[in-house]
């Protein structure tokens, strides 16, 4: 795989992940202008959210089945149809059902990494895959801007009606540009499903994985949940939109990824991840001082909010590098159980991080992302060595001398 269809499904990456962000930057212009308010209006954003995890769940595992170019082509037509449909909603109702459509089929960065994964060689499957995650990046940080100041010039529906024609153009662009693949497996659509369960259960470098970026993303969840109650709170008293700028700061692991991917393909996954989960304590510290207030309690939140970006993001590069080393004919299986155990620490850690700021406060959101991170990092260290070898191994083969010129 060369360096255009690596950037091109770097691209594919970012389109399809901004469609599940761009939606939030404009809820208060769809609200006005649906005459509901903005708690109903969110209801599309909440769809959008809800049609991904399901499609996580019930697509994704088909890209072991379905030739990769063709699969991923009638995905994207069938999104920008739902955002095409979004942007002519005449209702609320009508838009939440197109968001949830959308929400469904956007799940093409979760096939472009299985994709990729077969694509390229062992020993450049980090780097691809750092490549990969810095689109991903990028889509999640610019669909906000991109929607935002689109849908305050020229409407909400700007946003999706853009967003549509680029999804269509992308789909021709990778009708014609993608090369053909023979699909994995020949299971039935319930075996597939059944698939990802079954994985969890027989590979125990998944459930590792699995629960690397589960707690990991519980922490990180937990601090982003948490952070817009302490910067509108009496310690700092700045408004919604500082939080917002704030996130920009990880515009930074787009250039960490690929690093990150380069250095699992040089020593492995498992040193990658030990950096990463010390990083992740490091960070809960350095976030403890953002409860000081003014410019010192700031800049701490600056710099530990950045730390665990790029923790948790290189984090998640040595581990898919580690899932997709273990079955070539069930990668989008294992894509599925990895994504499903991370999302649904995500969704734990939310919920646990209100609960910490309600008794504690900010230092016990801080405590608690140090204690989420613990597991992980007892289960890394006390993991056989044997097993470790034996992973790094498969991630990272031995180069011969013709693959480093």
């Amino acid at each position: 795989m060369g360096r255009r269809t690596t950037l091109l499904l770097a691209v594919t990456c970012a389109v399809a992940v901004g469609n599940l962000y761009f939606p939030q930057a404009i809820t208060p212009l769809v609200a006005e202008d649906l005459h509901t308010s903005a708690d109903s209006a969110s209801a599309a954003v909440t769809a959008t959210q809800a049609g991904y995890t399901a499609g996580m769940f019930l697509l994704v595992p088909l890209g072991d089945r379905l030739p990769h170019r063709s699969f991923l082509v009638v995905l994207l037509l069938l999104t920008g149809a739902g955002l095409l449909a979004a942007g002519c909603a005449p209702s609320l109702p009508f838009l939440v059902a197109a968001s949830a459509l959308t929400g469904f089929t956007t799940v093409a960065a979760q096939l472009v990494g299985p994709l990729a994964a077969g694509l390229v060689a062992a020993g450049r499957r980090g780097a691809v895959l750092g490549t990969l995650m810095t689109g991903s990046i990028g889509g999640m940080l610019l669909a906000r801007a991109f929607s935002g100041i689109l849908g305050e010039r020229l409407g909400w529906r700007a946003p999706y009606l853009a967003a549509a024609a680029l999804v269509l153009v992308l789909a021709a662009v990778l009708a014609r540009s993608l090369p053909v693949t023979t699909p994995p497996s020949s299971q039935p659509y319930p075996a597939l499903l059944a698939g990802s369960l079954h994985l969890l259960r027989t590979e125990p470098e998944l459930r590792r994985s699995c629960l690397y970026q589960a707690t990991v993303f519980a922490g990180f969840s937990a601090v982003w949940t948490c952070l817009a109650l302490l910067l509108t709170g009496p310690a700092y008293g700045l408004g919604a939109q500082a939080v917002g700028l704030l996130a920009l700061v990880g515009g930074a692991t787009m250039i960490c990824t690929p690093l990150a991917g380069r250095l699992v393909d040089r020593h492995g996954p498992g040193p990658v991840n030990l950096a990463c989960l010390l990083g992740v304590l490091l960070s809960a510290a350095v976030l403890t001082a953002g409860a000081l207030g003014g410019v010192p309690g700031l800049a701490a939140l600056v710099a530990g909010t950045l730390l665990l970006d790029v923790a948790m993001q290189s984090g998640m590069v040595a581990n898919q590098a580690r899932i997709y080393a273990l079955r070539a004919d069930a990668r989008s299986r294992l894509n599925t159980a990895y994504m499903t155990c991370a999302y649904l620490g995500g969704s734990a850690g939310s919920w646990l991080g209100t609960r910490a700021w309600a008794q504690a406060g900010w230092p016990g959101v801080c405590a608690l992302l140090a204690l989420l991170t613990l597991p992980a990092l007892a289960r890394h260290l006390t993991a056989p060595a044997g097993r470790r070898t034996a992973a790094a191994s498969s991630a990272c083969p031995p180069r011969s001398p013709a693959s480093r010129t």
